[in-house]
């Protein structure tokens, strides 16, 4: 036997030692994601905070749409038990609309008894991260630094983890009603969607939401 036999499969061993530890790397960070992204799903945090944000959704003419009253509802329960002074929304627009995302929140708390001085609009961004960038800005401006995160379950540790690289000191207390949380297969929808989304930030600190719609939309 020559040299070259003997070593031939000594470097195919090595190529699938390696090719199966990079897999077994892969499912250990994709499985951890996954549940970090529903351990932060069941946090319930009402610990005292600056403000509480309410993460925008879809808002038709002003009118929040279910997903989003879900969010603004349990910000409410939040303000009316003192864990913030202050309740701000977030949410930029499309071109045809006539509201904001923000704006449609900060109604809808209103005219269901939330004074307007405890209300922020924040209305700039058109996903996730320009939200939290812009809501930044603006609470750290004011001397804020504290947050609590409201949001549906599974989008709530990729908001908590973009407010930390903000600079904001946040945690969450994500809605446990609406649509989202209805129906197992829609959790699992979106427990994959935010896994994917999330991973996406961390390896190039860019948002992700429009890519993973195209794969995810209902």
């Amino acid at each position: 036997m020559t040299s070259t036999e003997r070593t031939r499969p000594g470097r195919a061993s090595w190529v699938r030692r390696v090719v199966f530890g990079s897999l077994v790397l892969l499912l250990f960070v994709v499985g951890g994601t996954a549940f970090r992204v529903w351990q932060v799903a069941r946090d319930d945090d009402r610990e005292h905070a600056d403000v509480i944000v309410v993460l925008g959704a879809a808002q038709y003419n002003g009118r929040p749409s279910e997903i989003f009253q879900a969010r603004l509802a349990k910000a409410k329960q939040l303000y009316e038990a003192g864990v913030a002074s202050t309740i701000v929304t977030a949410g930029g627009k499309k071109a045809e609309d006539n509201y904001t995302e923000a704006e449609a929140g900060a109604l809808w708390l209103q005219k269901r008894g939330v004074p307007v001085s405890a209300t922020l609009a924040v209305g700039e961004g058109s996903d996730t991260l320009r939200s939290m960038r812009a809501v930044a800005g603006q609470v750290r401006d004011r001397g804020w630094h504290t947050v609590v995160l409201v949001s549906d379950p599974w989008h709530s540790y990729r908001a908590r983890t973009m407010a930390d690289d903000l600079g904001l000191e946040a945690w969450a207390s994500p809605t446990h009603s609406g649509p989202i949380v209805q129906a197992r297969e829609t959790q699992i929808k979106y427990i994959v969607r935010e896994t994917g989304a999330l991973l996406f930030y961390r390896l190039t600190k860019t948002p992700a939401d429009d890519l993973f719609d195209l794969f995810f939309t209902s």
